[in-house]
């Protein structure tokens, strides 16, 4: 076992306690950074000018108006930027554009001393459009073949030669939304600077080094000039990982000319309608199977919805081509993707970062292939799973097969399952205007940054002369309990109690270059830093230890802030140990790094072993569907999930849970809609609120929610044999889809295959039903995902299912 991942007895990482900051989340006294303006002197407020055209050339911008409102002191245009104007790491982001390429572009930003005069000032602000052709949807983008980036193709074996060799083979079509982030916290900054120039951003972002970056760039200085520091997010989910870069620009550019700290808060229609979401997806498949229902080969295109900039969106449609198996072992194929430039916000990183879009199309694949096959959608999952020294499309080996068979199996007993479908059997036999659905999905989810530089990263420890330690981390926490699992780390390494071990804000000053909080790597990366910065620590008050008891170092143990050795009975305190260190000079503070060992990938031909590991997870979910209305209730959902050997259970679990209703969320209810008729409102965002918005409620959650952590998971070479947990338990979610199709599809005859869009919003599900009843085509087709089928013009009409372009190329070959 390595050292990295030996755990201690009685450690304190394992241990099932709070979020380090729950007292104070519950209580309102946690800061976040909106909450440091009314304690700075002087603040200015920043309003942004948007325009009201998705695509248009700004003409004419007249700023006097402006100045002539109380209370408004400067507007900030291209003209003031000393350095690049520019936002993005592409260079494709310009932070006040000539060109606007969304609705809601903010075209110049108006300094007040209020939000409201500021507010005022903006709508003074003149601005004369040219507007031109603005391309929206999916659909539009790909006929007029409006892509951006690179186009990669993940390819093994000879997809075209197995398809035509195949028993049965199905192609379709596939196309998924996106989701809006909605962070309880907005986006925020507060730039001040400091008497020598420096300027000092407080700034709500997973990524305080590139905004410390963009920032320096934009105002053209160097990095050691400008400091970047996260208290804390009220969320983040990957929409801070790049989107808080201009705002943080647009405030530290403010206070360096007017001298004054510079506030940005977005209010939740602005950050609805400036900021990126998850992209949304479409993808072409073809698919074969031989006759015992094995997948042979696979051919699909995935086109990503990036909107006007790049932004992340390469990585995450690389990381999608590599997750389109999800657990499942494909022999020949070949996957091409490419990202679509629309009028739109920069789509970004989300939540699986990818993943879930191309486990969507796999998942898809199956349960609209399962009843045409014959065969039970829970078991062609089954028989499908990767078995260890297999290779992925991409060629990193499987070594844990057995863990998702293991998590199967307990997912399997634990939730009754062959017992509970036989009773939906029978509920939905007896039930006329209701059905139910149980179906169970598999999770397999590499853990790493697609950029192997990005595994990285670095910590500093104090420990202070009377015993106290504070821990700085290059990590931002989002309330994912990241800090707790610090602590618990840092306690754990150097032998001491939680209660002396604290967290210090993140910021770039202490801990430079460090990657983004994202890829669910903070714990590993992170942690493994802390560590060893406390082992370095360790390292030399042992000596001192050693001198003190007349023993050699390496028999020096602390526990529970208890100092002994092997062969003495004399102990020393922790404290006391310090206290002697410090008065023998030696150093009680570390600087700690950690990089993930093993990775390697070639982005030029899309192969290699870019994960450290693979997570796993299983759930099983079992919904009611309503005829009448499409409505569906979640009756039970049960999960286990592989977190290795958990850091911290609680946070873990808590992570399991959010995770699966986010996931949820995606795939059910949350439906982005933009105005996409030629008027003037063309572009907009029809889903701009809370009120047109619909997130998932308490009365959205599962009856039933039984969550468990798969036993005996220990990873080896992990931070204390621990797994990440942030992302791959938003995609056991997919079960809750399926069960959804299977339930409209229990409305219709045996081997009805059901086309299910996503969302699966109640419309759309009361259709997919409608679809079903009315019978399986004669030549059981396979229909693509394309959104819900509008109704009939006739309400008296007989509905039908609509025409469709995917069918069955061959459904039994000889």
């Amino acid at each position: 076992m390595s050292r990295l991942s030996q755990r201690p007895d009685d450690a304190v990482v394992g241990q099932a306690l709070p979020h380090e900051s729950a007292e104070l989340h519950v209580t309102g006294r946690a800061l976040y950074t909106d909450d440091l303006h009314p304690r700075t002197k002087d603040v200015l407020h920043a309003w942004p000018v948007q325009a009201p055209h998705a695509h248009a050339l700004v003409t004419g911008l007249r700023v006097a108006p402006a100045l002539a409102v109380p209370g408004v002191v400067r507007v900030l245009t291209a003209e003031d930027v000393p350095g690049t104007n520019d936002a993005g790491i592409k260079g494709d982001e310009p932070l006040f554009p000539s060109e606007v390429c969304f609705h809601g572009h903010a075209v110049c930003w108006v300094l007040g001393e209020s939000a409201e005069a500021a507010r005022r000032g903006a709508l003074a602000v003149e601005v004369d459009y040219d507007v031109l052709p603005s391309t929206l949807t999916l659909t539009e983008a790909i006929a007029a073949e409006s892509f951006q980036g690179a186009q990669p193709t993940v390819q093994r074996g000879d997809a075209q030669a197995a398809l035509d060799g195949a028993a049965h083979v199905f192609h379709g079509e596939t196309e998924m939304a996106g989701q809006e982030h909605f962070y309880l916290e907005t986006h925020a900054s507060l730039a001040r600077v400091e008497d020598d120039g420096r300027v000092f951003v407080e700034s709500s972002t997973q990524h305080p080094t590139e905004t410390q970056e963009i920032v320096a760039h934009v105002l053209g200085l160097q990095s050691s000039e400008v400091t970047v520091q996260c208290l804390r997010m009220g969320g983040g989910f990957g929409g801070k990982e790049m989107q808080p870069h201009g705002f943080a620009a647009v405030a530290a550019l403010g206070a360096r000319l007017t001298g004054r700290p510079v506030r940005v808060r977005l209010n939740r229609t602005q950050d609805l309608t400036m900021s990126g979401k998850r992209h949304g997806f479409h993808a072409t498949w073809r698919v074969g199977f031989d006759d015992d229902g094995r997948l042979l080969a696979l051919e699909a295109t995935l086109t990503s919805d990036g909107g006007w900039s790049l932004d992340l969106s390469e990585p995450v449609l690389a990381r999608a081509l590599c997750h389109v198996d999800n657990a499942y072992w494909v022999p020949d194929i070949r996957v091409t993707g490419r990202v679509a430039r629309t009028h739109k916000t920069s789509q970004t990183a989300f939540r699986g970062f990818g993943g879930p879009q191309g486990m969507l199309v796999v998942e898809d694949i199956l349960g609209r292939c399962a009843p045409l096959l014959g065969i039970e959608p829970h078991e062609l999952r089954r028989r499908n799973f990767y078995a260890d020294g297999q290779t992925t499309h991409y060629g990193q080996v499987i070594t844990q097969a057995d863990r998702l068979e293991r998590a199967w199996e307990q997912v399997a007993v634990d939730a009754e399952l062959d017992r509970r479908r036989a009773e939906v059997a029978e509920f939905n036999a007896t039930h006329e205007h209701a059905r139910r659905g149980l179906a169970v999905t598999p999770v397999k989810f590499g853990i790493s940054f697609n950029l192997t530089a990005f595994n990285q990263a670095g910590a500093l420890v104090h420990v202070y002369k009377d015993g106290s330690v504070l821990v700085n981390h290059g990590g931002t926490e989002m309330g994912q309990g990241l800090h707790t699992k610090m602590l618990q780390v840092a306690a754990t390494t150097l032998g001491v109690p939680l209660r002396i071990v604290r967290l210090a804000p993140t910021r770039t000053d202490k801990v430079p270059n460090t990657s983004a909080t994202a890829a669910s790597s903070g714990a590993d990366l992170n942690g493994g830093a802390v560590k060893d910065a406390c082992e370095q620590i360790l390292g030399r008050l042992a000596v001192v230890a050693g001198e003190r008891l007349g023993v050699p170092a390496e028999d020096v143990s602390v526990v529970d802030g208890l100092v002994s050795a092997t062969g003495t009975d004399e102990t020393l305190t922790w404290a006391d140990l310090v206290h002697t260190a410090y008065f023998a000079r030696v150093q009680l503070s570390a600087a700690g790094y950690y990089r993930t060992e093993g990775l390697h990938w070639d982005s030029s031909v899309m192969q290699g072993s870019p994960f450290k590991y693979f997570a796993h997870g299983v759930a099983a979910t079992e919904v009611e569907v309503d005829a009448f209305t499409g409505m569906h209730r979640t009756l039970r959902v049960d999960i286990v999930h592989d977190v290795g050997d958990s850091l911290s259970p609680l946070v873990d679990i808590g992570q399991i849970e959010g995770g699966f209703v986010q996931g949820a969320g995606w795939l059910t209810l949350e439906d982005l809609r933009w105005d996409t008729g030629d008027g003037e409102q063309r572009g907009r965002l029809a889903t701009a609120s809370a009120s047109t918005y619909k997130l998932p409620s308490i009365a959205d959650l599962p009856e039933v929610l039984n969550v468990a952590l798969l036993a005996r998971a220990h990873e080896e070479g992990a931070v204390y044999g621990s797994k990440a947990v942030g992302e791959p338990p938003l995609m056991l979610a997919l079960s809750v889809r399926e069960a959804l199709r299977q339930a409209c599809a229990a409305f219709g005859p045996p081997g009805t295959s059901v086309d299910l869009p996503s969302p699966a919003t109640p419309e759309a599900v009361f259709w997919a039903l409608q679809g079903a009843r009315a019978g399986a085509e004669p030549d059981g087709e396979v229909a693509p995902g394309v959104g819900p089928t509008p109704p009939s013009p006739d309400p008296g009409a007989p509905v039908r299912r609509p025409e469709s372009e995917a069918a069955v190329d061959d459904l039994a070959k000889p």
